[in-house]
């Protein structure tokens, strides 16, 4: 029988031949999932002996990661803001930088509205890593969720359920603010939260295979110049936010000056670029005043 430390040195040497970027902690993450294992306890128990069942379903997971799929979406599993959250290929994998965004508007909140019933509208949901999220950590948060895919919805709502907050949370499927069109929606929001897909065509045909070949299109193209989603939202946001109401985005790293712009043109004040742990552009606020 194969050992732990032998069947993880066979993986790791593919891995390392292949290209793979972090080729012992991709090994280590998917023998952990299949073994129900913490990562130590491969590490104290490296002679354990494997099962062949074991040893089949890890060769197996390990050719997809050699065909660049995403180690997330292999163990469908995405830590964000200390919560897991399940993922799978047809949904964008959470990333880090998108905590900007959730910890700026749990800051507004309490500035602006704490003890009150804070009423959120999430558009492009995704995994519902945002909405979940704020479902959480805003107790008194009643949240709306948009997204155009009913697979990004369906896996959203599993999320919202799995953290128990589903009843806090009401799916809408359509594109962008369009479900709320003639629905006694205005001036409900006093968050209007997006992190919309912003990398230019272009960009996009140049991303690594391990993005462009598995996440999907629709949740990474912005148009031409990247900003298609942000005209929409910021144009057609003020009607859906109360007074003093927030329009919170996640931006790319070089799209701070013409977000902001677009939000100063259509009216928006306070508007301010916040920065992320690199120094780089990553989100825009602004407030809707009238």
């Amino acid at each position: 029988m194969t050992t732990v430390a032998e069947l993880l040195k066979e993986a790791v040497n593919k891995f390392k031949s292949a290209g793979i970027e972090t080729p012992q902690l991709d090994a280590e993450v998917i023998l952990c999932n299949i073994m129900n294992f913490e990562r130590i306890q491969l590490h104290i128990y490296p002679e354990r002996e494997i099962s062949q069942e074991i040893c089949r379903k890890f060769w197996e997971l390990v050719e997809k990661r050699l065909n660049r799929m995403p180690i997330q979406y292999i163990i469908n599993r995405q830590e964000f803001m200390g919560l897991d959250f399940f993922v799978e290929e047809g949904v964008l994998i959470p990333r880090g930088d998108t905590e900007i965004l959730v910890e700026e508007v749990i800051r507004l909140y309490g500035e602006f509205f704490k003890g009150t019933n804070g009423t959120i509208l999430d558009i492009g949901t995704g995994s519902g890593a945002i909405t979940v999220t704020l479902a959480i950590l805003i107790k008194n948060s009643i949240v709306f969720s948009i997204d155009i895919s009913h697979k990004a919805l369906a896996i959203a709502k599993k999320n919202a359920k799995n953290h128990g907050v589903d009843h806090k949370i009401n799916f809408l499927q359509g594109n962008l603010l369009d479900p709320l069109l003639n629905k006694g929606f205005e001036k409900t929001f006093h968050f209007i939260v997006s992190n919309p897909p912003y990398i230019p065509t272009e960009t996009v045909k140049g991303l690594s295979s391990q993005v462009k070949d598995y996440e999907p299109e629709l949740a990474l193209d912005g148009g031409e110049d990247g900003l298609d989603f942000y005209r929409k939202i910021v144009n057609e946001s003020p009607k859906y936010l109360i007074n003093k109401g927030w329009l919170v985005f996640e931006i790319g790293y070089d799209q701070g000056e013409a977000v902001s712009r677009l939000m100063d043109e259509a009216g928006f004040s306070k508007v301010e670029i916040i920065k992320d742990l690199a120094g780089l552009d990553r989100v825009v606020k602004g407030e809707w005043v009238k």
